[in-house]
């Protein structure tokens, strides 16, 4: 929980990653370029406090996220979004078998979402249903860009993504959650592609489409679709350090947010470890629009209530907020 100026907020990171990008998990040098990437990001859009030692970077382990997440990053409950990159690592990029016992450990703190990639065919589909009927899981993290063999990316409209959307359905794994943002070496850019949201959001209404650091570059193309297709959410995940790097820019994301979505369907996250949570948390509460930018109406204390961890909370039932930190419900007529 985070405290300022009596006011209290419940925070639920919605995006957060466990991985080993070390040397000696490296399948090739794919993997080097991806996690120097990733680092490029952090060391450029981090206040200069934050930014850290390249080789801790790389693998910090359990110990350090449990610090840097609850008992120093004011995060009262963290949702993993795995990332595979098998052609990139010799045991992928993302640590399950670290993040399930970190979850085990500590009960009500963590959400573990699954992977997939429909490209896996058959064989993919029937391990999500063992999957799904062993770990309960109610959320998935797609990579549309990840590569599979000679395939360097995949649409969500293809066959058998919709055949493994179906299956979603069917097994009540509601959330999905799809990295549509910025590229990161050696990824293709144009696998990012936010236009097949527009398609799926359209044909499975039951689901909720959590797109992952809205669609940036492409902010504007995300904001037309996601202001027809009520299923479909902005996780903040890379938008929110412009706050520090860039704050008028950062407005502007914000800004046009609130304009196309509302302030229910916005989600933060610190995308950690590309950036701690606790540094962004007390940015984001002091945060104002500038007055100058007068088309976008000021945040008000709910909204930042809202998109700091209440709207997760929403999507993910069993994220139990208390009662103090909920909303005032507005008085019936």
């Amino acid at each position: 929980m985070y405290e300022k100026n009596g006011e209290k907020y419940f925070i639920v990171d919605s995006h957060v990653h466990l991985w080993d990008g070390r040397a000696q998990n490296h399948k090739n040098i794919h993997g080097k370029q991806f996690i120097d990437c990733f680092y490029d990001y952090h060391r450029n859009l981090s206040p200069e406090s934050e930014v850290w030692d390249y080789d801790q970077y790389t693998y910090y382990g359990g110990d350090r996220f449990m610090k840097d997440l609850f008992t120093d990053g004011y995060v009262d409950h963290a949702i993993v979004q795995p990332t595979i990159l098998a052609e990139f690592y010799k045991t992928g990029f993302s640590q399950y078998r670290e993040i399930e016992d970190l979850r085990m450990a500590n009960p009500g703190l963590i959400t573990h979402n699954y992977a997939y990639d429909p490209r896996h065919g058959e064989a993919g589909l029937e391990k999500l249903h063992r999957d799904a009927a062993k770990h309960k899981f109610t959320g998935v993290k797609l990579y549309t860009a990840d590569w599979y063999g000679e395939s360097r990316g995949y649409q969500l409209d293809d066959m058998w993504s919709r055949r493994y959307l179906d299956a979603c359905r069917e097994l009540g794994v509601k959330n999905i959650h799809v990295h549509k943002g910025p590229t990161i070496r050696p990824l293709d850019k144009d696998a990012f592609d936010v236009a097949d949201v527009d398609k799926v959001a359209t044909d499975y209404t039951d689901l909720n489409f959590i797109i992952e650091h809205v669609g940036l570059p492409r902010l504007e193309d995300f904001c037309w679709i996601a202001t027809q297709e009520p299923n479909v959410y902005g996780g903040l995940a890379v938008a929110m350090p412009f706050i520090h790097t860039r704050p008028r820019y950062f407005a502007q994301i914000i800004g046009e947010l609130l304009y196309w979505l509302d302030e229910d369907r916005i989600l933060f996250s610190s995308d950690y470890a590309l950036w701690t949570p606790r540094w962004l948390i007390e940015k984001f509460v002091d945060f104002q629009i500038p007055e100058d930018m007068t088309e976008y109406a000021p945040l008000t204390v709910d909204q930042k209530k809202k998109i700091l961890g209440l709207n997760a909370a929403a999507l993910y039932p069993h994220i139990e907020v208390p009662a103090e930190l909920q909303l005032a419900q507005p008085a019936l007529v």
